[in-house]
């Protein structure tokens, strides 16, 4: 199934400390569908797909789409949470924020809304260039002169970057409110498998897919973690405030570089792509989890809503 990388994805959260909400976000090459479970049965939304592409055609070229789809991902996530609240009974959803209210008086609800989603994907982008990209940079300050000079650090820097990754995600693995994401986020890379294989969408076929796929987002983050240890090695500034500066930089090519790589190898199965989508497949086992019925019930619900119309459309 053709998804833009990170584009799709599952959730669950709590709205005012009561009410919880889960579901899946799944994007296909003309609609997108957002599909929650809720206490009276499946809720569901489908938005055709505007792209900026079809606008500006120049940001669909290679090694510029990349930063423009992963914007774009962080956006739409931010937005199905927004959904997905909106599906909680007034009653369990507890009272609006005063930073919500001061918002819905001084620039109206809907703008308010738009406002909301911006600042959502703004603070997750920030928190993950800040804690992946940034703080290995800080930590390798601290070591001073090292031997082999900027290429070491540099290294070590990547080593560090991907230490903080991978103990990120297996914090996370021991909370346990992620375990039903993680069983969300195994339903949808088992449903996307079974319709890349052509078997008909339901339980039984879904339940016997692999819950590990190429394209995942965990992989993308690996790959982006490998990629930035070659795109930074050209910032050999010692200065530790340059660095950073140049680190911020060089963010989007890091970005265009591994989505590319991974748009090659999702597209094509032999030895170098399954090399390449080897450790993140390893790292979606912290990631993903064995779903239950209803879990890849919503996941197959997800996915026939954005099944295109004409046959070859979904060529990823």
């Amino acid at each position: 199934m053709p998804r833009e990388n990170g584009a799709s994805g599952d959730f669950r959260t709590s709205i005012g400390g009561q009410a919880l909400i889960e579901g899946i976000l799944m994007r296909g090459p003309k609609k997108q569908a957002i599909v929650v479970r809720t206490r009276d049965g499946l809720v569901t939304k489908v938005d055709s797909l505007k792209l900026l592409k079809d606008r500006y055609p120049i940001v669909g070229k290679p090694f510029i789409r990349g930063a423009v789809n992963f914007i774009s991902s962080v956006s739409n996530g931010a937005r199905a949470l927004m959904f997905a609240a909106d599906c909680v009974p007034a009653d369990e959803g507890g009272e609006p924020s005063k930073f919500d209210r001061w918002l819905e008086k001084h620039i109206g609800a809907h703008r308010a809304e738009k406002a909301l989603v911006a600042l959502s994907a703004a603070i997750g982008v920030a928190l993950s260039v800040g804690l992946f990209m940034l703080l290995p940079t800080f930590l390798a300050g601290f070591l001073g002169e090292v031997p082999g000079g900027a290429v070491v650090r540099n290294l070590i820097e990547g080593a560090l970057r991907i230490a903080i990754f991978i103990a990120y995600l297996w914090l996370a693995t021991r909370l346990r409110e992620m375990r039903r994401v993680w069983e969300y986020h195994g339903a949808e890379h088992k449903t996307i498998s079974c319709y890349e294989k052509g078997l008909e969408l339901n339980v039984e076929n879904v339940r016997v897919q692999s819950r590990l796929h190429p394209r995942c987002g965990t992989s993308f983050m690996f790959i982006v973690m490998i990629v930035s240890i070659l795109v930074f090695s050209v910032a050999r500034w010692s200065n530790i405030w340059m660095r950073v500066a140049l680190r911020i930089l060089l963010l989007p090519v890091v970005v265009a570089v591994s989505y590319e790589i991974i748009k090659w190898a999702g597209r094509r199965d032999n030895m170098a792509t399954r090399c390449i989508s080897a450790p993140g497949k390893a790292l979606q086992r912290l990631t993903t989890r064995e779903p239950d019925d209803s879990m890849i019930e919503v996941a197959i619900e997800a996915m026939r809503l954005v099944i295109p119309d004409s046959p070859g459309d979904d060529r990823w």
